[in-house]
């Protein structure tokens, strides 16, 4: 990707991320959302079953199962939320810090990577020449620019 896009890209997820950052930090309910905001609201199995076009509880007792074991697929959630008369919010969030933060551990992890690959080769070569630190830096800022 273009730097000028790659840039662009960083800057409208951070803005994104500041509306999830909250969101990020509640837990799940220890056995789902479909369920917790299925018993808050009131509605039976049997209800939300006819809801989603179904005769038998056995496929919101499945999709329970499936969202408590993490299995679910997304579909699959964005219809029973649906059917609960709620919206499917969906975001990947960084677990630490911000989206830039991310993107510059990832460019400075690839530096470190890069820069001593090169210094144990010279090394072996007795051409090292040291300064390890400065040229991951030095790289890691250009990887970014790219």
């Amino acid at each position: 990707m273009k730097p000028e896009f790659r840039s662009l890209r960083v800057k409208q997820l951070a803005r994104f991320y500041k509306a999830y950052a909250e969101a990020a930090k509640v837990p799940r309910p220890q056995k789902g959302w479909i369920r917790a905001v299925r018993q808050a609201a009131g509605i039976t199995m049997p209800e939300m079953a006819k809801t989603l076009g179904h005769s038998s509880r056995g496929i919101v007792a499945y999709l329970e199962k499936s969202e408590a074991e993490y299995s679910i697929s997304l579909g699959n959630l964005r219809e029973a939320a649906e059917a609960l008369g709620c919206e499917l919010v969906y975001a990947i969030v960084p677990k630490n810090g911000s989206i830039e933060e991310l993107v510059q551990q990832r460019a400075r992890a690839k530096a470190t990577e890069n820069i001593r690959a090169v210094e144990h080769t010279m090394a072996l070569e007795d051409q090292a020449v040291g300064r390890v630190d400065e040229k991951i830096e030095e790289h890691s800022k250009r990887m970014l620019q790219r």
